[in-house]
């Protein structure tokens, strides 16, 4: 028996919320039916996607690997959708978009790609600032869209926001660093470790805080506002850094090797959303955009 698109709707609900009970109120529909439609899709695929424990489920390696493919076919079946219903004319007009300095490179890349291979005629500009400035301008009406970091958002009821991508903080190590033998590491590790830290999306404010919780007090050699600064510093034994993991590349520009470990204890994530002015008339330019955002949020 083949699985079916309704299945994997249900599969990523429980993915998503851990919980038959969780995913059912989602949906909108029994636990009966989501228990059997994920028993039916483990028996078709020949693997187990989730163990069970008493709070709830845990999705397993191979899980995560369907779960990949789950959100890009449903990701097509809408693009597809879509591409089908549109108006037929052409899509023009302008678009104003806000960015952090975080985003720009890692996430609104992808977005806008998306969105100008399905509307060339569009006329996009884009302005990279700090999180305060963009809401302000946001409210005001001078931006249609931003995507940005919203962990530390400030006008929550003036603007609508939608996560797109969330990213829990990961440690950067040169490689050959001692902690890199280590099975685990912890906060406590750290304490002594010349930190080279970014200054950009709040990042160096929630890193601070961040020891600061577990009593560690950072030793900071460096600060940048450059994500490749902090990969060639770290890379060359300068320095380590805690940084969001969608950042993370194994190599800096001068080809030298960077390692990531994850850090025991409750990290604090990054979230990045798609904001917009609530209440306000979205054109259908605004939408489109959205929509492409959503899109690259379902292929994560």
């Amino acid at each position: 028996m083949a699985f079916t698109l309704k299945q994997l709707r249900y599969f990523i609900a429980v993915a998503e919320t851990g919980t038959v009970s969780g995913a059912a109120q989602a949906l909108a529909i029994s636990q009966s039916a989501v228990t059997e439609a994920i028993r039916e899709l483990e028996t078709d695929l020949g693997v187990p996607l989730f163990t069970r424990h008493p709070r709830g489920l845990d999705i397993t390696h191979k899980g995560h690997q369907f779960l990949r493919h789950a959100t890009g076919i449903l990701a097509g079946v809408s693009d597809a959708r879509h591409a089908l219903t549109q108006e037929s004319e052409a899509l023009t007009g302008t678009l104003h978009v806000g960015v952090t300095s975080l985003v720009a490179g890692y996430v609104l890349s992808d977005i806008l790609a998306r969105f100008r291979r399905a509307n060339p005629q569009v006329e996009v500009t884009a302005l990279e600032d700090t999180g305060d400035y963009l809401e302000h301008l946001l409210v005001g009406g001078e931006l249609d869209v931003a995507v940005m970091v919203t962990t530390n958002m400030r006008d929550r009821m003036a603007l609508q926001t939608e996560i797109i991508d969330t990213s829990p903080y990961q440690l950067w190590l040169p490689n050959g660093h001692e902690l890199t033998t280590r099975p685990s590491v912890s906060i406590e590790d750290l304490t002594d470790e010349p930190m080279i830290m970014l200054r950009i999306d709040e990042i160096e404010e929630a890193t601070r805080k961040l020891l600061s919780a577990f009593g560690a007090r950072p030793r900071v050699a460096f600060r940048t506002r450059s994500v490749e600064a902090v990969r060639s510093l770290v890379a060359t034994g300068a320095g380590i850094a805690l940084l969001p993991e969608m950042v993370y590349r194994r190599w800096s520009l001068e080809g030298d090797r960077i390692v990531s470990r994850d850090v025991s204890g409750s990290l604090p994530v990054v979230q990045v959303g798609i904001v917009w002015r609530k209440g306000a008339p979205l054109t259908r330019v605004t939408r489109e955009f959205i929509l492409a955002a959503q899109a690259h949020k379902n292929t994560k």
